[in-house]
């Protein structure tokens, strides 16, 4: 993933303790957090690069299976970027209809056409199915839906200025 420096330095750390090959084996998460992980995260956005980024910052919770904190960031977000987060956290919940619900909220946000052989309301449906089973082509998708939202954040967010 293509990185500002000032963004780059402080998830380092984080990237290579848990890579994105890696990070997000469960469809749908049944297990809280790693402290380790959670003690990261919570660096991290003292950093202030992330201040004010709310849209990192919940994507950063999403990463490392961290719904609740990633719910209470993106529940404040009232735009199609905060109710793309907030559909992918209750999908990885098992919440799927309100995941259904938050992505008719979205609609067609910018970053979808970057996800290859993506529709959000199919890919929900496919992990509704089978997410007990936790196929690997699923799990692929999710992690790229992830880096390409987060990626896209990392672009097109700004921190509110105050």
């Amino acid at each position: 993933m293509d990185l500002p420096e000032e963004l780059e330095k402080p998830l380092k750390p984080l990237f290579a303790d848990l890579p994105l090959d890696v990070a997000m084996f469960r469809l749908v998460v049944d297990q809280p957090p790693s402290a380790a992980v959670v003690g990261m995260v919570e660096m991290i956005l003292k950093d202030p690069a992330f201040a004010g980024r709310e849209e990192l910052q919940a994507g950063l919770w999403l990463y490392v299976d961290d719904l609740d904190r990633s719910h209470t960031i993106c529940q404040g977000i009232d735009d199609e970027t905060g109710s793309y987060w907030h559909g992918i956290m209750h999908r990885r919940e098992g919440d799927f209809s309100n995941s259904h619900y938050w992505f008719n909220k979205v609609g067609r946000h910018p970053v979808m056409p970057r996800i290859g052989g993506y529709d959000p309301h199919e890919f929900i449906t496919a992990v509704e199915t089978q997410h007990t089973d936790d196929p690997e082509g699923l799990i692929a998708m999710q992690r790229r839906e992830w880096e390409a939202l987060f990626s896209w954040c990392v672009t097109n967010t700004r921190a509110e200025v105050e």
